[in-house]
């Protein structure tokens, strides 16, 4: 439709003119003597339109002809950035198939475009380090340093990779430039969690722990479980040394004290010091929140001096605790062996008879039969003890 009109537009002016043409009577004159030349207008007219018409096209030629290197340029740059392009995605493509060999040499061809090269840098990085060249990898990640845009990019996948080829010095050093730029989102912080867990940073550990509890980003049972390794090892490490146990101590928050596995271990290495006053606050403290049967085996674990006020009051506590968990077979074995420190036989006996009746742990039979072994052994019984004593060595067997 649209050409039609364009023909009929076209046909009409041509027409104009010839009708025009007709009834113009005008006449141009050019005159230098001696030459004089006489034209219509229409004919002028024409010859005019004509040169502007050649003008143009010789201009234009001329332009076309100077533009020409530039043209072939951008032509050139256009094409290797199709090129660069089409590599780019090859090389992602590769790389999520697994075929990093194919991926790394996608991502040289890539690199070629500038544009490209910091990209392609850290796309080659991650295919070396998945074929096991770390030095190769090593490589393209200082590539890819000349690219600022890329910074944080380029600092989480340093991180990810140092943190899964166990270099967990290099991960660390990453995680702390990436801290100065003020990058702290949650994949950035779990990375950091396991280049400190790898590293045994295990105060770093405790607090990214606390840090991605509080945005839901860490599993509940993880997080429980690499509070337990950080306690354990931040606790046994220095169980010989009673200033620095306190020094620890002191710093764990309030929340995480009365937790059992926390308290637990905060009891032995108290014990394991001396300051067995202090484990036994911590276990009652603990106990008071949460009833475990590994912080009563940590409470007569933490038994004070035979005689002493504080083994009366333990066992005061005990019987306390007694009344409420009556068919508790571990707090039974504890009161047992509070008693039996104390030499008040009679209870003594009683609980630990107690403890082996209601007890459904070999530990706590195979402890229950050795106190009262020894119990026996005191009141000159060797008969019952060499029976405990058998049984206890049974109960060790199976």
């Amino acid at each position: 439709m649209r050409i039609l009109l364009s023909l009929v537009i076209l046909f009409a002016a041509a027409i104009g003119l010839a009708v025009g043409a007709q009834f113009n009577p005008g006449n141009v004159v050019f005159f230098y003597p001696p030459y004089r030349i006489d034209l219509s207008l229409n004919l002028f007219i024409a010859l005019a339109a004509l040169l502007f018409v050649v003008v143009y096209s010789v201009l234009t030629a001329i332009r076309s002809t100077q533009q020409m290197p530039q043209r072939v340029a951008a032509y050139r740059r256009d094409k290797r950035e199709r090129e660069g392009n089409r590599a780019m995605r090859e090389a992602l493509k590769a790389l999520f198939e697994g075929r990093f060999g194919h991926a790394e040499k996608a991502a040289i061809r890539a690199a070629d475009n500038p544009d490209n090269a910091g990209l392609s840098a850290l796309i080659a990085a991650r295919a070396a380090h998945r074929m096991g060249q770390p030095e190769r990898r090593d490589v393209w990640l200082a590539k890819a340093q000349d690219d600022q845009a890329l910074k944080t990019a380029r600092l989480m996948t340093a991180i990810e990779l140092a943190v899964d080829g166990q270099q967990p010095e290099s991960a660390l050093e990453a995680i702390r430039e990436l801290n100065a730029s003020g990058m702290r989102h949650i994949h950035a912080l779990r990375l950091a969690l396991k280049a400190n867990q790898r590293a045994k940073n295990w105060p770093e550990v405790l607090r990214l722990v606390r840090l991605l509890d509080k945005r839901n980003a860490l599993h509940p049972a993880l997080s429980h479980r690499l509070r337990e390794l950080a306690y354990e090892a931040l606790l046994s490490s220095v169980a010989h040394d009673t200033e620095s146990i306190r020094r620890i101590w002191a710093a764990v928050p309030a929340e995480d004290r009365v937790r059992p596995f926390v308290a637990v271990r905060a009891a032995g290495a108290f014990n394991a010091s001396g300051l067995h006053d202090e484990a036994r606050t911590i276990v009652e403290k603990a106990l008071e929140v949460e009833w475990d049967e590994r912080l009563v085996r940590a409470y007569g674990n933490s038994a004070a001096a035979e005689g002493s006020p504080a083994l009366l009051a333990q066992i005061e506590r005990c019987e306390e605790w007694a009344r409420s968990h009556p068919s508790d077979s571990e707090l039974a074995l504890t009161l047992g062996v509070l008693c039996l420190r104390q030499k008040l036989w009679g209870k003594a006996q009683r609980h630990l008879e107690q403890a082996l009746s209601e007890a459904s742990g070999a530990s706590t039979v195979r402890e229950a039969h050795l106190k009262l072994a020894q119990l026996h052994e005191a009141l000159k019984q060797p008969d019952e003890a060499a029976a405990h004593y058998r049984q206890c060595a049974l109960a060790s067997i199976l």
